[in-house]
């Protein structure tokens, strides 16, 4: 029987949503074994004098705990 376990990981882009999830992804799975899926919680953007200056997903990384 397999236990997981979830992390939660905040990653912006200057990009796009998607960039930022991407972003978030490659980094869990530098640092994460085993990351079987991910829950995108909450997206928000940072404004610079009323423009966009950056993209950010709140997600939740679930991955298989090692034996």
């Amino acid at each position: 029987m397999a236990v997981a376990r979830v992390t939660e990981i905040i990653s912006g882009s200057p990009k796009s949503f998607k960039d930022a999830i991407e972003a978030g992804i490659e980094r869990a799975n530098k640092t994460l074994k085993h990351v079987e899926g991910a829950w995108i919680k909450d997206q928000s953007i940072i404004l610079d004098d009323g423009k966009i200056k950056e993209y950010r997903v709140n997600m939740h990384v679930t991955f298989i705990v090692e034996d």
